[in-house]
């Protein structure tokens, strides 16, 4: 694979984009089916859901950064400190997505204590790590995604035109209601999961799933790599010309 290559840049980014859907959301539902039922730390049963959910925020995790590092290569040519900040925003929100696995995979392992463990005190102490795996989960994904994924990458791909601008819009209109919806949750002015904070998401998902599917069928714009590219060779012939004067 040709990373230097942008058709294969863009394939490439927008498959391990849809990855991130692919293993979020499943991840996402079974989490909420098991950490909010009452009872589930002191009951019997398989902690498997559990383990592939923790399993596919891995993967996520890796889709998480190789969208990054994917597309760094080329977005650096003009805007190397926009670009850069995405790479971190994404290993900011991998950091809060790990924090949430350990939390969980402590859960798995409290569940394993033999039996005649105190039920109360494993309860509590379920809880509180579930709860930790909440707060993570608004602070990467909740709030980090609108600055990484919303405002640095519609940023960028409206700057670049690398896709259609008006498309790329829908990043600077998303990341910023997701930043929103995020604080809104921290404060407590609604609940997460609400009515408020998914109607604030709707945007950036659509952005976020609209541009993995574009960059998969279609492609980075070829007027927009080729202006790219004029701008990487004029400074370099600048530069050799005054070195020969």
């Amino acid at each position: 694979m040709n990373l230097q290559d942008p058709r294969t840049i863009a394939r490439a980014f927008g498959w391990l984009m849809v990855i991130t859907f692919v293993t979020s959301i499943p991840a996402k539902l079974i989490y909420d089916s098991i950490l909010n039922e009452p009872g589930y730390m002191a009951g019997a049963g398989s902690n498997t859901s559990l383990l592939i959910a923790a399993f596919l925020e891995v993967l996520l995790i890796a889709a998480n950064i190789g969208t990054a590092v994917v597309l760094f290569p080329l977005l650096r040519r003009r805007y190397e400190g926009a670009a850069l900040g995405f790479v971190t925003a994404r290993l900011v929100e991998s950091v809060f997505i790990a924090v949430g696995i350990l939390s969980v995979l402590a859960i798995v392992t409290l569940r394993q204590e033999p039996a005649g463990a105190d039920a109360a005190n494993l309860s509590a102490v379920g809880a509180s790590l579930a709860a930790i795996h909440d707060w993570t989960f608004l602070l990467g994904p909740g709030f980090t995604v609108g600055i990484g994924n919303g405002l640095l990458l519609g940023y960028l791909m409206y700057r670049t035109g690398l896709v259609p601008r008006r498309f790329a819009m829908l990043g600077l209109i998303g990341g910023p209601l997701i930043i929103a919806s995020g604080i809104g949750v921290f404060f407590g002015a609604f609940d997460a999961g609400s009515a408020p904070q998914l109607i604030a998401t709707a945007p950036e998902f659509v952005w976020e799933l609209g541009l993995g599917i574009y960059l998969i069928v279609k492609g980075f714009k070829p007027a927009a790599i080729s202006a790219m590219d004029a701008t990487v060779r004029v400074p370099e012939s600048s530069s050799a010309t005054r070195e020969r004067v």
